[in-house]
């Protein structure tokens, strides 16, 4: 998705205020976002929680 918005891993990070390994190490199954970084990541992408979290309802 976040390539989808043409935003780079630093854009991303400086938009939720981590560092661009986080969001790396979340796009290589490392580590995984908190909550409050799921959410952001929702609203920056426009997305729903269920689809960055790849759940069909």
């Amino acid at each position: 998705m976040r390539l989808q918005c043409n935003l780079t891993q630093k854009q991303v990070a400086d938009t939720l205020g981590i560092e661009q390994s986080n969001v790396s190490d979340w796009e290589n199954n490392v580590s995984r976002p908190e909550y409050e970084n799921l959410i952001a990541l929702a609203r920056l992408y426009d997305e729903t929680l269920e689809s960055l979290l790849g759940i069909e309802l």
